[in-house]
């Protein structure tokens, strides 16, 4: 039996589950404010002091401390490589923090150097396509004073010379497979890779969290990359466990409201590609202005844009944590508007997952999607009654534009273990499949 201690190093709290990756049996859980005002491995040695008591032959580890992983991308066409390139990042667990299309110019890359991005996604043209735009915004970076490395994911006929435009002027590159190599054909997995590398070689090390290489030399991928791969084996499964189906995870959190959906394609949708940018069937979206405490004003303003109730007790209260993010709510007043701060950032964030992502697009296939997961402090400390209300909107917002799983059911990942499956996936796969199913509660509806 071989116990492994997988860490995550958040932007609010260090959390780490010790699982047998035998058999993906939770042994312990323990967690500790993450240390960023001192060294971030000081809240890791205090869980590791925690769980004195137990054996651990192996750390693998995750990181979104710091801000985690700022990304920007620069494509060709706004719905075209630069929409794909904008998947693509916010699948590999980046915050997609601008989105440059056409060609650069003085200007573009002083507001993209403004965006204070970690890395770059340059991408551009379908293999074969146009090559002048990404071969001048190569020049571009390269002749603009951007010290942030880049991924390069474009027409591979033009690699070649965007790689010699960027790397003759000091840059450093990534280059990897086009994320766009045909219209509607998505190729997702090669940039993300490149920039879970990029993340983990360049990005982890700089942030000076931690005086030493060890935390490093510890860290896998950005938090959120490791979570889609912890709901994507909770669909599909692994060695010996069924996977439980379609599914989509809504991460309510301190700062973001992040949405997971890890859909299988059926019917034509399996062989038919009918967006300019095709469906990513395993996808992530991260909404950085919902968040229940830094950005707490953020739900409120993104909640009235969409036509939802709110009073002036909740805006109230929203600009209270916001200004004093460490508050916890004592009061049965407080704790019914964390409560509906919480439900409504949920259904703002799934209203904007599930919508077409352009007015040629479809809405993301969600209706028959047969299970709901929600995550994050406010569905893990709460009882099942307010569960059930913070999500509510993912199986009855019919207002919302999107297609609604009306008939899934509910359930809570109240051990906090996706991201532990996510690290343990490539690893021991049937032991990452029954961690993510055999760890989730259920959560009665509301009304049932």
């Amino acid at each position: 039996m071989t116990r492994v201690l997988c860490v995550d190093f958040g932007s609010t709290f260090t959390k780490a589950a010790l699982v047998d990756s035998d058999d993906g049996a939770l042994v312990a859980t323990a967690s500790h404010p993450t240390t960023i005002a001192t060294d971030v491995l000081d809240g890791y040695h205090a869980i590791r002091q925690t769980l004195a008591g137990e054996r651990v032959e192996e750390v693998l580890a995750c990181s979104s401390a710091g801000g985690g992983l700022r990304l920007a991308v620069v494509g060709y066409e706004q719905l075209v490589t630069a929409e794909a390139g904008h998947r693509v990042g916010l699948s590999a667990g980046a915050r997609v923090v601008h989105v440059a299309a056409g060609e650069l110019t003085a200007d573009g890359v002083r507001e993209l150097r403004e965006s204070r991005p970690d890395v770059v996604l340059l991408v551009g043209g379908t293999d074969g396509g146009n090559a002048e735009v990404l071969c001048h915004n190569a020049r571009r970076l390269g002749i603009g004073r951007l010290s942030a490395p880049v991924v390069l994911a474009g027409n591979i006929q033009a690699a070649a010379q965007a790689e010699h435009e960027l790397t003759s002027r000091g840059r450093r590159v990534t280059v990897t497979a086009n994320v766009l190599p045909r219209i509607g054909v998505l190729d997702p997995e090669p940039a993300r890779a490149a920039i879970r590398e990029v993340f983990i070689r360049h990005v982890i090390g700089g942030k000076g969290l931690s005086k030493g290489p060890q935390f490093a030399d510890m860290v896998r991928a950005a938090t959120p990359d490791v979570v889609l791969a912890g709901v994507s084996v909770l669909a599909d499964g692994g060695p010996g466990v069924a996977g439980l189906g379609d599914v989509v995870v809504v991460d309510v959190g301190g700062a973001t409201t992040d949405v997971y959906s890890a859909l299988a394609p059926e019917g034509e949708d399996a062989t038919l590609h009918k967006e300019v940018v095709a469906t990513m069937w395993h996808a992530r979206t991260v909404e950085g202005d919902l968040g229940m405490r830094w950005n707490a004003t953020g739900v409120v303003a993104a909640a009235r844009a969409e036509h939802l109730p709110v009073d002036h007790h909740l805006a109230g209260y929203a600009d209270r944590v916001q200004a004093e993010p460490g508050y916890l709510p004592g009061l049965a007043s407080e704790i019914r508007y964390d409560l509906r701060l919480a439900e409504l950032a949920a259904t703002v964030a799934l209203r904007r997952h599930g919508r077409a992502a352009n007015p040629s697009a479809a809405p993301r296939p969600l209706r028959d999607v047969a299970l709901v997961v929600g995550s994050g402090g406010v569905l893990r400390h709460h009882d099942d009654a307010a569960r059930a209300q913070v999500l509510a909107p993912a199986v009855s917002d019919h207002g919302g534009g999107w297609r609604v799983p009306e008939q899934a059911r509910l359930a809570v990942d109240d051990r906090y273990v996706l991201f532990a499956a996510g690290l343990l996936a490539p690893h021991a796969p049937g032991a990452a499949a029954g961690l993510a199913s055999g760890s989730l509660r259920e959560v009665p509806r509301l009304g049932r």
